[in-house]
């Protein structure tokens, strides 16, 4: 069965930028950061800290918590589709009973 990927809080910050009508470039400005490690969040190809979300929070008022737990839901759904890395689990698994 083929589970979906959560979204990734870019894509709410994403959003979020372009109702407001504010520009990347502008927005980096603001809150301080280098506008690729912004558009790298925006585009899902950086993951979301903790202190970029309250970066986020001071800015927009969109709760740092929501972020981060968006973004553990997405770096574990991430895990769980790479094969090599459930064959590893499913090897501790073993190796740990049959320890007990």
């Amino acid at each position: 069965m083929e589970t979906r990927i959560p979204t990734h809080p870019g894509d709410v910050l994403k959003e979020e930028l372009e109702s407001r009508e504010i520009s990347q470039k502008k927005f980096a400005n603001l809150i301080e950061v280098p506008l690729t490690q912004l558009n790298d969040i925006l585009n899902g190809k950086r993951a979301v800290t903790a202190d970029f979300a309250l970066k986020i929070e001071a800015a927009l008022g969109i709760n740092s918590n929501l972020l981060i737990n968006m973004q553990n839901r997405y770096n574990v759904a991430v895990a769980y589709k790479k094969p090599l890395f459930i064959e590893q689990l499913n090897s501790i698994r073993q190796k740990f009973a049959a320890a007990l």
